[in-house]
């Protein structure tokens, strides 16, 4: 139970990678809020939805006050909801440019800027950004997600000085996962999973459950000395 007592924010928690971080946080004793603006694909003790668009402002502001006064308290935020919308750059519209800006990178914003000094007045707690194999290596169609994910690992550093002045003692790091088998990469033909996993080392795709457990350790106390890091839990992926 090396999450008992604490209560924890994981956004995109609807299914995919969020829906494991959510069960595995749960299951180890975490109260578990999975915001999301999908419906909730699962049912787990100890994990409530929440509908949530992490674009909105006014409503991460809501959502914090809300889970601050049922809970007491937030320990853990994993900012994990994502989307893409993918295009070469000569290709691509000011929408899909956007709307990925809104939600991977504005929205991490929206959520944080109420936690993290939450956190900090509190005098800890661990923030987690899922950031990507693409937001270090670049990826070609991907310039807006790119961006977003290059993006987190820049806030991430950020916070982590930021959110521990004072004695502050909030960790913030990334997540940087490769290709995992979520219900997105059910709809690409085995051909390119196939050649996706040929360019790892371990020589195949990652499952939710290795980027949650990874998450687990960043959001207990084993990694009490760890911030400002990224994490890359890939395979040895090289693009």
């Amino acid at each position: 139970m090396r999450l008992e007592g604490k209560v924890a924010v994981v956004t995109g928690g609807a299914r995919g990678l969020g829906q494991a971080m959510a069960e595995l946080f749960a299951k180890e004793g975490a109260k578990v809020i999975a915001a999301d603006m999908g419906a909730m694909g699962y049912e787990a003790e100890n994990v409530e939805g929440y509908s949530l668009n992490v674009t909105d402002g006014e409503g991460c502001k809501k959502f914090f006050d809300y889970v601050v006064e049922k809970y007491g308290k937030i320990d853990i935020l994993v900012n994990n909801a994502g989307i893409t919308r993918d295009a070469l750059t000569r290709k691509m519209s000011d929408e899909q440019w956007d709307l990925v800006i809104d939600v991977n990178l504005k929205g991490v914003f929206n959520l944080t800027r109420h936690i993290g000094p939450h956190m900090q007045a509190n005098g800890g707690g661990s923030i987690i950004n899922i950031s990507s194999v693409v937001g270090v290596f670049g990826n070609i169609g991907q310039a807006n997600y790119a961006a977003t994910k290059s993006g987190l690992i820049g806030l991430t550093k950020t916070w982590a000085k930021e959110f521990a002045l004072k004695g502050g003692n909030v960790r913030v790091n990334a997540i940087a996962p490769g290709y995992t088998m979520t219900d997105i990469l059910k709809t690409v033909p085995q051909e390119l999973l196939d050649g996706f996993a040929k360019q790892t080392m371990l020589g195949r795709l990652g499952q939710p459950h290795e980027i949650a457990e990874a998450t687990l350790f960043l959001a207990g106390d084993e990694s009490s000395y760890i911030t400002g890091q990224v994490l890359s839990v890939d395979g040895g992926m090289r693009l």
